[in-house]
């Protein structure tokens, strides 16, 4: 891609599914304009993307649309989190922002200088974060007019370990964490992906990451709208950091694709 492309890819599902697999947090690309503000050197940053990267859960999202019966539309992140983070905040609302990594980060995982004290983010704001927001929140309107309801399941990873950065990282890491959300993830939601994981070696919710992503014009405010995220600890199918894929991805390919097929029948 180069720095005109969209910074997002919408993949059509199809026109009856409600759901849409969103990949927030799995490229490594980080446009050369943006590469300038960014202090590491080519093999440190190399090295935290290795530690910040949700990696494979493209293909993982991939898999299970191509085994779902009824095929999930899907939202990827074309550009790395580390140009702007999609799920943050943009403004102090968001808690990321006492460790320098609200939507434009400035420091690591290891809490070490990413961009300098006077880096101005907004522009990287202005230029990805606002027109990804909109399309996702497009996607989101599309689904409730076309299907009259549209459920978002956010597709990430986490280490086995946790990082400097984190801030609820003293909690349990189980094999799959299911991120829900009070309004926008009702209890028949998180029990179907809990019997889809189950059998990774055990469940948890919102540890060590918790919430889910819903666009900002229906946060809140709108049931037809329901979330989950799944955060899925690294050590189930790949070699960390940043190493190669395993088995693993197949299998929870299997997985996502039936709660999948769950999700759009109900």
């Amino acid at each position: 891609m180069n720095d005109a492309s969209p910074s997002y890819r919408l993949l059509p599902g199809a026109p009856d599914s409600p759901v849409i697999l969103h990949v927030p947090h799995g490229s490594r690309v980080i446009p050369a304009a943006v590469r300038d503000g960014i202090v590491l050197d080519d093999a440190a940053l190399e090295r935290e993307l290795d530690y910040i990267t949700d990696a494979y859960t493209d293909r993982i999202a991939e898999g299970a649309a191509e085994r779902s019966a009824t095929r999930p539309w899907r939202f990827v992140n074309r550009l790395s989190r580390l140009v702007v983070d999609p799920e943050r905040f943009p403004d102090e609302r968001e808690e990321m922002l006492a460790v320098g990594m609200g939507a434009v980060y400035t420091r690591t995982t290891h809490r070490e200088v990413l961009r300098g004290a006077d880096y101005d983010g907004r522009p990287l704001v202005y230029r990805y974060f606002h027109p990804y927001a909109a399309a996702m929140t497009d996607a989101v309107t599309d689904r409730l007019a076309a299907v009259g309801r549209a459920v978002v399941v956010d597709v990430h990873s986490y280490p086995s370990e946790p990082l400097p950065y984190e801030l609820h990282g003293d909690g349990p890491r189980p094999p799959v964490c299911l991120g829900s959300d009070p309004f926008h993830t009702p209890a028949d939601l998180l029990a179907t992906a809990q019997d889809a994981f189950a059998g990774f070696g055990g469940t948890g919710v919102n540890s060590p990451f918790g919430g889910a992503y819903v666009p900002l014009r229906y946060y809140g405010r709108d049931a037809r709208v329901t979330a989950l995220m799944i955060e899925i600890r690294r050590d189930v199918y790949m070699a960390e950091p940043g190493g190669v894929a395993g088995p693993g991805v197949g299998a929870l390919a299997d997985a996502l694709a039936r709660l999948v097929d769950v999700l759009t029948t109900v």
